[in-house]
């Protein structure tokens, strides 16, 4: 049986290594993480390691590896990427014949041990380093003087050897290297920093500027034009990414009436989710949202402030869509001739033909293919896929792939709340980002596993986009927890990872359930919404007639602090800290500044996780995590509310309802 050759310097557990180096590694430009590997040799001479980063056009740049655990030969140095596209990286081991002369020659010499042959070693040693190695015309006169220096028998031994080992730094640079051993390559993605770091916003454009008649009760929807008023708020509150849940004719057979009965009324809109009517299928507009000019108009009002514009990829069909006449191979037929709704026992979904993309896979590939480029003409470069664990896996990677080869710009995240082992694939084929199970986690220890799992060798692949809540996820604890609840979970969003997201109505702090469902009443899937977002201008930021919050100033300082704040910006820099009391969170982000690690960044956050009662308790922080002696004090300067104590390895804490949940700390030394 064969065997894959170890190499004359071996090199192996390269990490990371995504599936073995069959996946792409995956980064941001800018985006600080690990390359480590073991590195070991036969006998006592000297072994050293190299990373070797290969750039989009094909340049190669060396980065020095440092011995890590000398017991386990285990190396390690970190990366970044200065610029987005396809870059790879091997590990290079190699016999360092310098490194094993100066150790060899600093025993021998100093003993008396021979001294002649082991300075003309090292002399001999230092030539092969000057003519060998690319260098400048100074440092081979450099090279070239100590090597006569080591045979100079007219200088004290001391000296001569002195001459020899005093280029530690030289020949560190830029070194002489024997027996180079590559291991394989791997290769590396990298993409834009909106794939990693980013705050969402979702609308439901037809209720943006819906209006309702107070006589009839009938509602007019919004447009394209009203939607585009509400931009300014939410990029005031800055948010990166506006996400429009589906935009297309929505099919009438079997259309969905309020809360999901199967009774809709004349003027239900129906669910947007079921996408197909006459009027078009996904590559169509509502006809009461506006035409191509009006979505034109919107996506560049958009970008005007600063936000980028995500759409829904929802691979489903009403029964009306034009796919059910035009494809019905796209679709699974039953024994009664019938085609095959969309099912998840027990729960149907009567107004949903679900793609089956086994029937005629070549046909299916290239119509998403065409409707994704439709939009993508029109200025849209990310998409948040509804239930992609239903559609096969090799599809996406096809899919992901071909988009890319002219639009590497384009972000997908995977709407997939499913089971680890596919959403751990869909990231690894192709997916910024994933919707996580972020939501159900809400005590200190649940989330301290799940968010240090996905920190780990998850991070190399998969980016968390976590969200309180969605249009179709109202959990228990938000439910029941009030204002509070919503605060603390949307700062743990905003500063566990980087990426997070609230739906449209957050601010106001909707928490009635449907009874038996852990979703919103009245659902804005199956009915027009209007929030009155003029009532929060109107009466200073809170609807008094009703006592309705209004937490947009808290998410817009949530946002500020995020931008202000790089160690927020990455997801591999996470420390947990200890707290006496079991309710209280606290970690810590570390990073983000220069390079060299000169001007970091340290941001602390404490979180109240119980939204019923104020806690108070002592916190326990590891100093030398966020860059300090265990006995050292620091300035903590609290950035929500603005003020500022001074802390050490322990400190008294007290949050909760009657003031805030949570502080997000700056570590700022005396």
């Amino acid at each position: 049986m064969g065997q894959t050759p170890i190499g004359r310097i071996p090199v192996q557990n390269v990490r990371p290594a995504v599936d073995g180096g069959a996946r792409p590694t995956k980064s941001v430009v800018n985006e600080l993480f690990a390359i480590t590997a073991t590195v070991f040799r036969e006998g006592h001479d000297k072994v050293n390691a190299t990373v070797v980063l290969t750039d989009p056009d094909g340049v190669e740049h060396h980065i020095r590896m440092h011995l890590l655990n000398p017991g386990l030969d285990h190396w390690g140095t970190t990366v970044f990427a200065d610029r987005e596209g396809i870059w790879s990286y091997r590990v290079e081991g190699w016999s360092d014949p310098y490194a094993t002369w100066h150790h060899d020659a600093t025993i021998k010499v100093e003993a008396g041990v021979d001294v002649e042959l082991m300075l003309e070693e090292g002399a001999r040693v230092i030539e092969r380093a000057r003519d060998e190695v690319e260098r400048s015309p100074e440092d081979g006169q450099l090279l070239t003087e100590a090597a006569a220096e080591l045979r100079d028998t007219g200088r004290p031994v001391g000296e001569r050897l002195a001459a020899g080992t005093n280029l530690h730094d030289l020949l560190t640079h830029a070194p002489l290297r024997d027996l180079v051993s590559p291991s394989r390559e791997h290769s590396w993605w990298v993409e834009r920093q909106l794939a990693l770091h980013g705050a969402w916003y979702e609308i439901f454009p037809r209720s943006e500027g819906a209006t309702q008649d107070p006589e009839t009760g009938l509602w007019t929807s919004g447009t394209f034009a009203t939607a585009a008023e509400r931009l300014p708020a939410i990029a005031d509150m800055g948010f990166d990414v506006v996400y429009l849940t589906p935009i297309h004719p929505i099919g009438r057979t079997n259309r969905k009436g309020r809360n999901n009965t199967l009774d809709a009324q004349e003027h239900d809109p129906g669910s947007p989710y079921a996408i197909g009517a006459q009027e078009g299928g996904h590559d169509a507009l509502h006809p009461d949202l506006g035409d191509f000019d009006d979505f034109d108009a919107f996506v560049a009002r958009a970008q005007e402030l600063g936000l980028e514009v995500a759409m829904d990829l929802a691979l489903q069909a009403a029964p009306d869509h034009p796919w059910a006449t035009e494809h019905p191979e796209f679709f699974t037929t039953r024994a009664d001739g019938t085609i095959a709704y969309a099912e998840n026992p027990p729960k149907k979904y009567q107004d949903i033909y679900p793609v089956n993309f086994d029937n005629a896979p070549p046909a299916a590939y290239a119509e998403v293919r065409r409707i994704m480029q439709v939009w993508i003409d029109h200025g849209v470069k990310i998409f948040r896929v509804d239930n992609p664990h239903t559609k096969p896996v090799e599809f996406w990677q096809w899919l992901i792939a071909d988009v890319a080869v002219d639009h590497p710009d384009v972000i997908w995240l995977a709407e997939a709340f499913t089971k680890p082992a596919m959403m751990h694939t869909l990231a690894k084929v192709g997916f910024q980002q994933s919707y996580t199970y972020y939501a159900w986690r809400n005590q200190a220890a649940e989330l301290t596993e799940y968010v240090t799992e996905l920190a780990g060798p998850a991070a190399a692949y998969m980016r968390p986009s976590f969200w309180p809540t969605t249009h179709d996820i109202l959990t228990p604890y938000m439910q029941y927890g009030g204002p509070t609840a919503f605060q603390v979970r949307a700062a743990l969003a905003a500063t566990l990872v980087p990426t997070y997201g609230i739906y449209a109505g957050y601010e106001h702090c909707e928490n009635v359930a449907r009874p038996g469902a852990e979703e919103h009443i009245d659902n804005e899937k199956y009915e027009f919404k209007n929030r009155r977002w003029d009532l929060d201008t109107e009466h200073g930021g809170r609807d008094e007639a009703h006592g309705r919050p209004n937490l947009a100033p808290f998410l817009k300082r949530l946002n500020e602090i995020r931008r202000e704040h790089p160690a927020l910006h990455w997801m591999r820099n996470i420390t947990f800290h200890s707290a006496e009391d079991e309710n209280i969170l606290v970690f810590s982000k570390r990073g983000g500044g220069a390079h060299d690690g000169s001007d970091s960044d340290e941001i602390i956050v404490v979180a109240n996780l119980d939204p019923h009662a104020d806690r108070a308790t002592t916190v326990h922080l590891n100093m030398p995590s966020i860059g300090l002696g265990w006995h050292e004090r620091f300035v903590a300067h609290e950035l929500l509310t603005d003020q500022q104590w001074h802390w050490g390895d322990a400190n008294f804490v007290q949050l909760g309802p009657s003031a805030l949940p949570v502080h997000i700390i700056s570590v700022r030394k005396f």
